[in-house]
């Protein structure tokens, strides 16, 4: 990747990703944080919130405004899916490039951010998870798939997160759904006795959430045969964990003229 420098602004710079991006782009050269954009902390500078970097670039929360001043290459969002739409969609109409954390995007969403992307000729990523291992471990599983069909997933995650099932969960069980055939799993005549005890469906596949404190990201997904199981497990123990696929989105980025949903389509 090229080292040129490349002009950041982070929404939601207090919360625990922002901050860990943050400390990401105060870590990397050719990275250069200009602004935040905050709900509140109007005209103060990173470096006087307490816990952040020592960066001296100003805080808006006015979007408009934000971009209008500063002029950000790239545009990085990890705070709830409707503000990350709608901060996502400005960011375009500005001609900069957003890198996008927030679940929750649905199929439309994808074919209206990709039609506006096209329009724009602007890079734009939306990733589910940014954990270069989680990536892999989808990854993985969709090969899997194509021989073991009889598969459920379980996800865990810490208890303020606010979506169930979580943006990793789906997009797993999208990639295996697209390269196995339909079925329903196990016993024909089951009954479930408590509504939900055999987890969400999508296509087939089971999907688990957990929701506990002590937990950050974590993913295990379970493929049954006669005679054998394969288990695929990723477990962020930080979010630091996240922080190579954040780099790695910000470079892409700037290389790109259409929209990207899901890591898996940027590494090889």
């Amino acid at each position: 990747m090229s080292n040129t420098l490349i002009n950041i602004v982070v929404a939601g710079p207090r919360g625990k990703m922002g901050s860990e991006t943050l400390r990401l782009i105060e870590q990397t050269e050719h990275f250069n944080l200009v602004g935040c954009l905050d709900r509140k902390n109007e005209q103060m500078k990173v470096k006087d919130i307490e816990g952040l970097p020592n960066l001296d670039a100003p805080i808006y929360t006015d979007i408009n405004q934000c971009f209008t001043e500063l002029r950000p290459d790239v545009f990085i969002d990890f705070t709830t899916y409707e503000a990350g739409k709608k901060n996502m969609v400005t960011a375009l109409e500005f001609g900069i490039r957003p890198v996008i954390g927030s679940s929750g995007f649905t199929e439309d969403d994808e074919k209206e951010l990709k039609t506006l992307t096209r329009e724009k000729s602007l890079g734009a990523i939306i990733a589910p998870n940014f954990a270069l291992g989680a990536v892999l471990m989808m990854k993985f599983a969709q090969m899997a798939a194509k021989h073991f069909p009889d598969v459920e997933i379980i996800e865990q995650h810490h208890d303020g997160k606010l979506d169930a099932p979580s943006g990793t969960g789906i997009k797993t069980a999208e990639m295996i759904a697209a390269v196995r055939t339909e079925k329903k799993q196990g016993n024909p005549d089951e009954k479930e006795l408590i509504e939900g005890a055999r987890g969400a469906d999508i296509q087939g596949i089971k999907l688990h959430s957990i929701r506990l404190p002590g937990l950050i990201a974590h993913q295990e997904v379970l493929f049954g045969a006669e005679g054998q199981t394969l288990k695929i497990r990723h477990d962020s123990l930080n979010r630091t964990s996240f922080m190579s696929g954040v780099k790695l989105a910000v470079e892409t980025v700037m290389h790109l003229d259409d929209l990207v949903y899901g890591l898996e389509n940027i590494i090889e």
